[in-house]
């Protein structure tokens, strides 16, 4: 498995976390798109962070699950994920 979190996996997190179906293409071109707009809140990120903390076996930082944008929560998650790979 990737360090790094991809767009089509984030995708597949909003989908089964929250139940948000976007497409991965969508978010790359909205990647400073605020989560609230593609219908993800707080609790869904939340879900978002625990998924990726048990497949990945490490904690991620408690300021990922405020990240406001995809942009700005793949650049936490996929430094604090190469950081210890």
């Amino acid at each position: 498995m990737s360090s790094e979190v991809t767009l089509e996996e984030l995708a597949a997190l909003m989908k089964k976390a929250a139940g948000v179906t976007v497409d991965p293409q969508d978010l790359e071109a909205r990647l400073d798109t605020p989560f609230a707009e593609f219908g993800l809140d707080s609790l869904g990120l939340l879900g978002i962070v625990g998924e990726l903390e048990n497949r990945h076996a490490r904690a991620l930082p408690t300021d990922a699950e405020k990240c406001k944008s995809p942009r700005d929560f793949l650049d936490l998650v996929n430094s604090t994920l190469t950081a210890g790979a």
